[in-house]
């Protein structure tokens, strides 16, 4: 609840009627300062008058004012440029660490905003204040998707900043593991981003005009060669056909060359999944994405519209993947091509936010601005938490919105972060 208090001194949501101190002052709320969510006061540099007297400098909040000492403030001096003691309860006086008193300001939690706080809560359903989104403003709405959206590109630009930190500030390798990655497409997409961090790019890219050499090296760093990762069922199969054992033999080949080391097989996730989105079958078709420089940062960013895009990531499983979903096991024939709305979600999660976190790094805004305008021309993602939004009131025409509601689900309702949200305070500020 104190961070409720904290909300309200922000926003100025206090009662109506003049404010004293818990001495008798005139208390008048100029500026309520900068919200400090870090360690020491509460709030910086605000500017209040107390009696005749106008005070800048900090100000701490409490739901008592016995917590000053609970927390230790009365042996801090960072705590010494506080001005004013904020509390729901002066329950005991307030002194620094230097021995100055502090004026006390009482204010009560609107009852209002109480009870509004205490339903986003506690609300069963998502979102919690689903009941005012019919009745928000277009523009409010507007400004804040904009602003969820750069939060979730700015958020995708630090994970790909980190993998390329990890690369040894390769760029070129942070694209092929933000690719793979979500080439995993949710349940397998920590495996995918571990398998392709094992994968010393600049060697395969010396046997990388040889598709078979370049299928053999990345099915053999998934674990996927050894006999054990196959079903029991079909490993027989498997070892008798000859496919399997002609990528084995060229892997061991390659591993004792550049002393490869591949990842567990029992990472890699099977159940529930369609047999298209087999690990067997994404991993065909990156090699064959790799193998004609599809994966690329150069060409990605040499991309203009979204059809580019499309050309960039179209690609097939290799040939004997037409007929398998698994060593061993036939299929009917296919191209087992990666879907239209398998390249959308590719486009939107990985070639968009590489092109934003490129441009980041190079201070390139024309990348930046073409990131978000591709944004706006793709269709809207369908899943789950776009329908549940939609069914509330809110129109999502495009990628940017679906990704924007996204960050909204997960960043701050799946949270509870109702404060830091526009609907939240919305919501907290209704006289219904």
């Amino acid at each position: 609840m104190e961070e409720l208090l904290h909300y309200v001194w922000k926003h100025r949501l206090l009662p109506l009627g003049e404010l004293h101190t818990s001495d008798g002052l005139d208390v008048e709320i100029i500026d309520p300062g900068l919200h400090n969510r870090n360690a020491g006061p509460d709030f910086f540099n605000a500017k209040v008058r107390i009696g005749s007297t106008l005070w800048v400098g900090n100000v701490e909040l409490h739901l008592r004012s016995q917590d000053w000492y609970a927390h230790g403030h009365d042996h801090d001096n960072s705590y010494n440029n506080v001005v004013l003691h904020v509390t729901c309860n002066a329950d005991a006086d307030v002194v620094t660490s230097d021995g100055r008193r502090l004026p006390q300001l009482v204010v009560q939690i609107p009852a209002m905003v109480k009870e509004h706080y205490e339903e986003l809560l506690h609300a069963d359903r998502y979102p919690p204040c689903y009941k005012i989104i019919p009745n928000l403003g277009s523009l409010l709405v507007h400004s804040w998707m904009a602003a969820l959206q750069t939060e979730r590109l700015e958020q995708k630009t630090e994970a790909i900043r980190q993998r390329a930190e990890r690369s040894n500030g390769s760029w070129e390798d942070a694209f092929f593991q933000t690719l793979a990655r979500n080439f995993g497409f949710g349940i397998n997409g920590d495996a995918f981003e571990l398998w392709a961090q094992s994968i010393p790019m600049n060697t395969v890219g010396k046997h990388r005009d040889d598709l078979f050499q370049v299928e053999a090296i990345f099915m053999g760093q998934a674990g996927l060669l050894e006999p054990d990762s196959i079903a029991g069922s079909h490993r027989e199969a498997a070892i008798s056909e000859g496919y399997f054992n002609r990528l084995r033999k060229e892997y061991l080949y390659m591993q004792h060359k550049f002393g490869l080391q591949p990842i567990a097989h029992q990472l890699w996730r099977f159940m529930r999944l369609r047999p298209q989105n087999f690990p067997y079958i994404r991993i065909a078709q990156l090699a064959t994405l790799y193998h004609e420089r599809h994966t690329n940062l150069s060409t990605l960013l040499e991309c203009k519209t979204a059809d580019d895009l499309r050309s960039l990531l179209a690609t097939r499983a290799t040939p004997y993947w037409q007929t398998h979903y698994c060593f061993g096991a036939e299929s009917t024939q296919s191209d087992k091509k990666l879907s239209a709305a398998s390249t959308n979600l590719l486009i939107v999660n990985t070639a968009i936010p590489m092109m934003f976190a490129v441009g980041r790094h190079r201070h390139n805004e024309e990348l930046c601005d073409r990131a978000f305008e591709l944004l706006e021309h793709m269709k809207a993602e369908k899943n789950h938490i776009i329908t549940m939004w939609q069914e509330c009131g809110l129109t999502v025409k495009s990628a940017g919105d679906s990704q924007a509601l996204i960050q909204l689900k997960r960043e701050y309702c799946d949270r509870k972060d109702c404060l830091r949200c526009r609907f939240g305070y919305e919501y907290l500020r209704a006289t219904r």
